[in-house]
C-alpha cells in the first residue's frame, strides 16, 4: 500500500509536470476579465465557446506590448503554463501577446489615434500658424541621419537667410521617444520660431517613437509651431495627426516652412517695375493737375482780370467808336438832307419858281398875314420891289 502525499507535495509535482510539460504554448482566445493591476502586472482570462484558462502578464513584458488590451479582444498568446502551489491552481504566464489578424503595432496605431482624436489632440482649430518669414527653425532629429543633412540643404539653397539650431536626438529604439519629449520641452526655451520633427524613411519598427502617446502628448502641449516630418510620403504616423502641420519628409518640412527666395527676387524686380510705372503715372498726373492749378490762377488772377477789362474797354472802344461813326453818319445824313432841304428851299432857288420873299417894315411876313394898305416888299436875290396891297381875297 502507497503512503498519502501531502497536498503541497501533490501540488509541486503538478507544478513540476505542467511547466516542463508546456514549456512553450501558443493558444488564441478572447479576453475576458482583464485587470490592470497598478504593480504593472496584468490579469486577465482567455476563453472559447466551451473553455476558460486564467492568464497573467507580468510587468518586465507588459512594458513591450503596443497595444491595449481590450474584454471582447481576441487575442494569440505565447507563454508557458504555469501552477501557484498554494492554491493548486494552474495559469498561463505570457510572454508575448499579438492581435488575432493583425499586427499588435497597426491595432495600436489605431487604439491610440482614436483615443487622442477624442481627446481633441487632432482639432484643427487649435493648430498654431506657421511664421512666413522663420528666422530660426529648431531640427530634433538624429545628427548623423540623412534627414539632417536633407533639411540643410534645401534651407540653404530656398532660404539661406534662415538659422538652424539641431538639437541632437535619438528616433529610433525603446528610448528615443523619452528622448524626443526631452527635445521638444529643451527646443521651448529657446529663441526659435519653429520646430521641426523628424527623421528619415524606415520600417514600422523604425518610426515607432513617433506613435508613442507621450511624444504626441509633448507636441499638443508645444507653445511653438511643430512640423512633423517622419519618414517617407506613404507614412503617416500619430506625430504627423498632431503636430500643426505635417510634412511627406523632412526636406519637405524645408519646402513648407521656408520662403522660396528666387520667386521673392522675381517679386521684387516685378515690384520695383510696378512702382515704377505707378510712380510715372503718378507724377504724370499731378503734373497736369499743376497745369490745370496754373491755369485756373492765370484766369483769376489780377492780371488775368485786368487783361480781361483792357480786353473789355478795347472791344467797348471799338463798339462805341462804330457805334459813334454810326450816329455821325446818321446826323451827317440828316443833315445832308437838311442841307438839301434848305438849298432846295433857297430864295435863290424859289427865284427860279415865281417864289419871292415878302417883307413888312424890313421883316419877312406871310401873305396871310397882309392887310389892305400895307407897304411891303418883295425881295429877290437880286431885287427888291416896293408894293402896296390894294385888295386881299381869301380863298
Amino acid at each position: 500500500m502507497n503512503s498519502a502525499i501531502s497536498v503541497s507535495t501533490l501540488n509541486t509535482q503538478i507544478k513540476s509536470l505542467l511547466e516542463t510539460t508546456f514549456i512553450n504554448v501558443y493558444v488564441e482566445g478572447e479576453i475576458s476579465n482583464l485587470t490592470y493591476h497598478n504593480s504593472g502586472h496584468i490579469y486577465f482570462s482567455i476563453k472559447d465557446e466551451n473553455s476558460t484558462i486564467s492568464c497573467v502578464m507580468f510587468k518586465g513584458n507588459a512594458k513591450y506590448l503596443k497595444f491595449q488590451l481590450e474584454v471582447g479582444q481576441k487575442i494569440t498568446i505565447t507563454g508557458t503554463i504555469t501552477v501557484y502551489t498554494p492554491r493548486g491552481s494552474y495559469q498561463l504566464l505570457c510572454n508575448k501577446i499579438e492581435p488575432s489578424g493583425q499586427g499588435a503595432l497597426a491595432l495600436a496605431y489605431e487604439q491610440l489615434k482614436a483615443k487622442l482624436q477624442a481627446k481633441g489632440y487632432f482639432n484643427p482649430e487649435i493648430k498654431k500658424q506657421l511664421p512666413k518669414y522663420p528666422k530660426k527653425i529648431a531640427l530634433i532629429t538624429s545628427p548623423t541621419g540623412a534627414a539632417i543633412a536633407d533639411m540643410k540643404k534645401v534651407a540653404t539653397h530656398r532660404w539661406p537667410l534662415v538659422e538652424l539650431v539641431l538639437i541632437p536626438t535619438l528616433v529610433q529604439g525603446e528610448e528615443a521617444k523619452h528622448d524626443i519629449v526631452k527635445s521638444i520641452k529643451y527646443a521651448q526655451t529657446l529663441d526659435v520660431d519653429l520646430l521641426v520633427v523628424g527623421r528619415g524613411g524606415g520600417s514600422l519598427e523604425d518610426l515607432w517613437a513617433f506613435n508613442e502617446e507621450i511624444v504626441a502628448t509633448a507636441i499638443y502641449e508645444s507653445s511653438k509651431p511643430i512640423i512633423s516630418a517622419v519618414g517617407h510620403e506613404i507614412d503617416f504616423l500619430i506625430s504627423d495627426f498632431v503636430a500643426d502641420l505635417r510634412a511627406a519628409t523632412p526636406s519637405n518640412a524645408m519646402e513648407i516652412a521656408l520662403p522660396d527666395i528666387n520667386e521673392h527676387r522675381i517679386y521684387l524686380d516685378n515690384l520695383e517695375s510696378d512702382l515704377s510705372i505707378r510712380f510715372k503715372n503718378l507724377i504724370s498726373q499731378k503734373q497736369n493737375s499743376l497745369e490745370n492749378i496754373k491755369s485756373l490762377f492765370e484766369q483769376n488772377s489780377l492780371k488775368s482780370k485786368f487783361n480781361f477789362i483792357e480786353e473789355q474797354i478795347k472791344l467797348l472802344k471799338k463798339n462805341y467808336d462804330s457805334y459813334l461813326n454810326t450816329v455821325i453818319n446818321n446826323k451827317q445824313n440828316n443833315i445832308n438832307l437838311l442841307k438839301n432841304a434848305i438849298e432846295s428851299n433857297h430864295p435863290n432857288k424859289k427865284e427860279l419858281n415865281g417864289y419871292a420873299q415878302i417883307t413888312l417894315k424890313n421883316k419877312i411876313i406871310k401873305l396871310e398875314e397882309l392887310k389892305e394898305d400895307d407897304i411891303i416888299a418883295l425881295q429877290s436875290p437880286q431885287t427888291i420891289v416896293s408894293c402896296k396891297v390894294l385888295n386881299i381875297k381869301n380863298q
